[in-house]
C-alpha cells in the first residue's frame, strides 16, 4: 500500500470524535499524539499547543534558510459522531476510494498536507512551511482560535485550508448568526382570556415575519458565488399546561450570512421586525440577542495567493480550475478575520457527517502535488 493510503488508513483507524459533539468521543488527543510522532519521524519540527484540558494543536515545520515567504497549511483532527455507521474506523479501500468517519472530512486534506509537508523539507526555500492541525473545527474552533491568539509565533504570509471542496477554489464562505427571541404575555386560566395573554400566539406573529424575510433575502441574490443570506426557525417553547394561557414563549432562530453582513446588522434585522409587530399590537412585548456569531469569509481572485493556486492546480489537473464559494462555515473565516490571506482547496469526495463516508484517493494525491508546487513558489 501507498504511503498515502497508510497514512490515511491508520489516522481513520483512530478516534477523533470531538466530545462536545458526542458524549462518548474519543477526542483529538491521540490523533494529535500519531501526528507529532509521524512529523518527528520525518525530521519536521513538532510543536504540540495545549489549548483545553488534554486537547491539543499539532504544528508542524519545514524550516526554510530564512527570508522567504511562509505558508500555512491547515486543516482539523476532529470529526463528527459516528452513531450512524457500520464500523466507522475501519477503513476500507474500493474502487479508488477509502470509506470511513473522517475520510472525507478531513483527514484527507490532513494527510494531504502532512505530505506536502514531508516533500517540502526536500526542497531548497527561504521561506518556512507550517501545517497546524487543530481541534475542534466541527464545534467552537478553539483550535484555530488558538493559533491565531499566538499568531507571533507562526507569522505566516498565507494560508491554504485543505477542507474538501472537489478539487475546486474555495474564495467565499456563508457565516452564521444564532439568535434567541424571548416573547412575553401574560398567564392565565384558560376560562378567562381576558386576563392572559398568549406568548405562542404572538410568537406566531414572529414565524411568519421570519418566513418572509427568508423568502425576500432568498428573491434578491447579491453574492456572485454564494447567492443570498437566509434564515430559518430552528427550536421553539414555550407553555406550562394545557389550560394556561402562555406567559413565555422562546424561539432559536439561525441567519445565515453573505459578506457584507455582520451580527450586528442581522440583530438589527430581526429588532425592526420585533418593533415593527409592536406598533400594531399594544400586548406585543419581545426581546431578541445573540448567542453565537461566526463571520462570511471572502477574498478577491487577484490575491497573490489566490492567483499562485489557481495557476498551479490548473496546470496539474489540465484544466481552469473553478472558484467556488461554500455554504457551511469553515476555520478559513477565522483566518481572514485576523487579515490573514486564506483560500481551501481539497479533495473529492462524499459522505461529510453522513453515514457513508468516502475520499477519492486519486485527488487526495492531486492535493499533495499542488500543495507542493504551489510550495516550492511561495516559499522560494
Amino acid at each position: 500500500m501507498s504511503e498515502l493510503n497508510t497514512l490515511l488508513a491508520d489516522m481513520i483507524r483512530i478516534n477523533s470524535v470531538n466530545p462536545d459533539l458526542s458524549p462518548d468521543g474519543a477526542g483529538e488527543g491521540e490523533l494529535a499524539q500519531y501526528i507529532a510522532k509521524w512529523g518527528e519521524a520525518n525530521g519536521l519540527e513538532v510543536i504540540v499547543q495545549s489549548v483545553q484540558d488534554e486537547r491539543a494543536n499539532v504544528v508542524l515545520i519545514a524550516r526554510g534558510t530564512g527570508g522567504g515567504k511562509t505558508l500555512m497549511l491547515n486543516a482539523h483532527t476532529d470529526t463528527v459522531g459516528v452513531s450512524e455507521m457500520d464500523d466507522p474506523f475501519n477503513p476500507i479501500i474500493k474502487d479508488g476510494r477509502i470509506y470511513g468517519r473522517g475520510s472525507y472530512d478531513m483527514k484527507s486534506g490532513l494527510c494531504a498536507c502532512m505530505l506536502a509537508l514531508k516533500q517540502a523539507k526536500e526542497l531548497t526555500l527561504s521561506g518556512d512551511v507550517i501545517l497546524s492541525a487543530v481541534l475542534d473545527e466541527e464545534y467552537a474552533s478553539i483550535g484555530t482560535q488558538a493559533i491565531i491568539d499566538e499568531w507571533e509565533r507562526w507569522s505566516a504570509d498565507a494560508v491554504i485550508i485543505a477542507e474538501p471542496t472537489e478539487l475546486d477554489i474555495a474564495i467565499a464562505h456563508k457565516g452564521f448568526v444564532w439568535l434567541e427571541i424571548e416573547v412575553f404575555g401574560k398567564s392565565a386560566h384558560g376560562s378567562r382570556p381576558h386576563l392572559g395573554v398568549d406568548a405562542i400566539a404572538k410568537m406566531g406573529k414572529v414565524l411568519v415575519a421570519i418566513e418572509e424575510l427568508d423568502l425576500s433575502l432568498r428573491a434578491n441574490p447579491t453574492h456572485d458565488l454564494l447567492g443570498s443570506g437566509s434564515v430559518h426557525a430552528s427550536l421553539i417553547s414555550g407553555g406550562e399546561n394545557i389550560s394556561m394561557y402562555p406567559a413565555y414563549c422562546k424561539l432559536t432562530i439561525e441567519r445565515r450570512t453573505i459578506p457584507g453582513e455582520t451580527s450586528e446588522s442581522v440583530q438589527a434585522e430581526i429588532q425592526a421586525i420585533l418593533d415593527d409587530i409592536a406598533q400594531s399590537d399594544p400586548d406585543f412585548k419581545a426581546s431578541v440577542k445573540v448567542t453565537l456569531a461566526q463571520d462570511s469569509f471572502g477574498i478577491e481572485r487577484d490575491e497573490p495567493i489566490v492567483k499562485l493556486l489557481h495557476e498551479k492546480a490548473s496546470e496539474h489537473l489540465k484544466r481552469d480550475v473553478p472558484f467556488i464559494g461554500i455554504t457551511f462555515w469553515m476555520d478559513s473565516a477565522l483566518f481572514a478575520g485576523h487579515g490573514i490571506p486564506t483560500v481551501v482547496l481539497g479533495p473529492h469526495g462524499e459522505g461529510a457527517h453522513a453515514k457513508v463516508e468516502w475520499v477519492d484517493l486519486a485527488s487526495v494525491q492531486d492535493c499533495v502535488d499542488i500543495y507542493t508546487t504551489v510550495i516550492a513558489d511561495f516559499c522560494r
